[in-house]
């Protein structure tokens, strides 16, 4: 009879990370229509290089204040109602974006969506809440595989459909497609979403509201091997978010490239990130343990930036090396990012979970709104190569701090 219970329960597991996935898929599906081409839309409407690449700055910055605000709401009242909200939410902002008529507009659309959708920290508590410790980084790396399907079909269709303007506008379609199917989405969790946080563990760990929470910081890296974690995480998410902003420009000036160009190359991106995360890390986790996998992906990331950088100057092979460096961005993101709240979550008590989790969402939306406004400088002060060729140097050093500190 003891059989049974537990049979149920883990049919509820996977019910509940299958659901999680789906939701996870179609927001990241409509975000995927949009992201990559904020750069260009933003020129397109008036910015310069460096305005061009605040959109992103302010909607990571929006994130990192927010972030803590609705993981203390999700220890509170359970995670579906606020993953809920962020899908709702997500809807409206994407809504307010495709109608921008100006660069105002633009800047209150992605405000209002960064405030809204920093639910990340909260769907990995939702999957710590319903996976043991030994399964957490194949549950992790759902969401993973989420972005990067989420990144296989968004910027692809996103590229295709910026193709066709709505009243003489270029790049209004994608994001109106993408309110549409947050909408979709949010009817469909709804129904399907369970809630993963049982009445009486609400309240047990509840993590502060404040996005710089000192207390809740020393108390993460008080373990050993969180600190580490949380310094590479800043580093590689500050260098990479730095990429993401540019790289439409980047694509455009030194190769010509289209939206659907670019949607392209982020297709094979995503490609490579979801069977990476969905094939490789699940079984070399085990195997090599997370740190080991964390150490990999930060020097594969360091010499996908190089080999970017340099792709413009290579002359006959230089689009051969533009698509080689993006594969090899989406294969050391793809071991690193899944392992990253895995290893932190292993190495936290079960009590512990949304304040260590929250510390590194926190600390990685901080470097999300820093990396747009260092990479936008680099690239508008100095070469369009510059954001990629110092980057290197980053997850160099990044590479260095979990060779010596990630056990």
């Amino acid at each position: 009879m003891s059989g049974e219970p537990q049979a149920a329960v883990d049919r509820l597991r996977r019910a509940s990370l299958g659901t999680l996935f789906l939701t996870i898929f179609l927001d990241l599906l409509g975000f995927g229509l949009v992201i990559p081409f904020l750069p260009g839309i933003a020129r397109r409407l008036g910015a310069n290089d460096f305005v061009a690449t605040l959109p992103g700055a302010v909607f990571s910055l929006m994130q990192f204040l927010f972030i803590p605000i609705w993981g203390r709401l999700s220890d509170r009242v359970g995670r579906r109602p606020v993953l809920l909200w962020s899908i709702g939410a997500s809807a409206v902002g994407m809504a307010v974006l495709g109608f921008a008529p100006d660069l105002t507009w633009l800047f209150i659309a992605r405000i209002w969506s960064g405030a809204a959708t920093g639910n990340i920290a909260v769907a990995q508590a939702y999957i710590a809440d319903v996976t043991p410790p030994e399964r957490r980084a194949r549950g992790m790396a759902i969401i993973g595989i989420a972005f990067g399907l989420g990144f296989i079909f968004g910027p692809f269709i996103g590229g295709e459909l910026a193709r066709f303007p709505i009243r003489g506008r270029v790049g209004m379609l994608p994001p109106l497609v993408a309110a549409g199917l947050s909408a979709i989405n949010l009817l469909m969790a709804l129904r399907t979403l369970p809630e993963s946080l049982p009445v009486e563990r609400r309240g047990l760990s509840v993590r502060r509201a404040s996005p710089v929470d000192l207390h809740a910081f020393r108390q993460a890296i008080a373990i050993p091997g969180i600190g580490a974690a949380v310094a590479i995480n800043f580093i590689t998410l500050l260098w990479f978010s730095g990429m993401e902003q540019t790289f439409r420009l980047f694509t455009a000036d030194g190769f010509g490239m289209s939206d659907a160009g670019t949607g392209r190359i982020f297709g094979v991106v995503g490609i490579v990130s979801a069977v990476v995360q969905g094939a490789v890390v699940p079984r070399l986790a085990p195997r090599l343990g997370e740190a080991r996998l964390i150490r990999m992906g930060v020097v594969v990331l360091a010499l996908a930036f190089v080999l970017l950088g340099l792709s413009p100057q290579l002359g006959p092979v230089s689009r051969l090396a533009l698509w080689a460096s993006s594969a090899m961005i989406a294969l050391g993101t793809g071991l690193q990012s899944p392992c990253m709240p895995a290893y932190a979550s292993r190495r936290t008590g079960s009590g512990g979970q949304g304040t260590t989790l929250g510390v590194l969402q926190s600390a990685g939306a901080l470097a999300r709104s820093v990396g747009p406004l260092v990479g936008g400088a680099l690239y508008a002060a100095i070469d369009p190569r510059a954001p990629y060729l110092i980057g290197a140097g980053g997850f160099a050093l990044a590479a260095l701090v979990a060779l010596l500190r990630l056990r």
